[in-house]
């Protein structure tokens, strides 16, 4: 059955533990909401430092064109953030009493099996008790994509603009070997399939209200 959002302007939270999670995540969810919905978001990046800042800095705000999009990198230690557990909670406290309200918060699934990926869906919680959180999904070496219950079905054209943004957006990630426009659509042709669409992401919904 559809999950339904709440009517008028939508305000996004994407919080990302590395600059490009959010848009490897929920890049091609961003893009459709984009040219269907009014949107506000907030960015909120826990690490990067150098070229991984600027490329973070100028990245969500190309996945909503058209958007009031504000950016922030908190400039943790990549890969250490459970070391940092006080800064993150501090970090994500500090956000949820400064920003407005979100009606989505978009997060790394609870499962994930990167360090820095788990804290944040794990705190993201306690700090946002009556939002709904959608855990976006990243494909790595540690073989860890796993069932999921809510499918965003996106079009062909919204697929490879998100691969060709990727690439745009993140230069710094291009000699990487499993990055790749492979991966990307095939993920992407993965979970349409399971949702009967051409393309899709996928999230995990650990709670979520129904009002009648």
């Amino acid at each position: 059955m559809p999950l339904t959002l709440p009517p008028g302007e939508l305000e996004l939270l994407c919080l990302g533990a590395h600059p490009d999670d959010i848009e490897i995540g929920c890049g091609g969810t961003l893009l459709t909401l984009a040219t269907a919905r009014d949107v506000r978001a907030t960015a909120l990046v826990l690490t990067g430092a150098g070229e991984r800042r600027d490329e973070a800095l100028k990245a969500t705000e190309r996945f909503l064109p058209g958007a009031a999009v504000d950016v922030r990198v908190a400039g943790l230690r990549d890969g250490r953030l459970p070391a940092a557990w006080d800064d993150v909670k501090d970090t994500l406290e500090d956000a949820a009493r400064t920003l407005r309200r979100p009606d989505v918060v978009f997060a790394p699934r609870r499962d994930d099996a990167h360090q820095d990926h788990r804290l944040i869906a794990e705190l993201v919680p306690t700090v946002w008790r009556d939002a709904l959180v959608l855990g976006y999904e990243i494909p790595k070496w540690d073989g860890d994509l796993g069932p999921v219950n809510h499918y965003v079905p996106i079009s062909a054209e919204v697929a490879r603009r998100k691969v060709d943004l990727l690439d745009d957006s993140f230069p710094s990630q291009a000699g990487r070997d499993w990055w790749d426009e492979e991966l990307f659509l095939g993920l992407l042709r993965l979970r349409g399939m399971e949702c009967r669409s051409r393309y899709a992401e996928a999230f995990t919904v650990a709670k979520a209200t129904l009002t009648f």
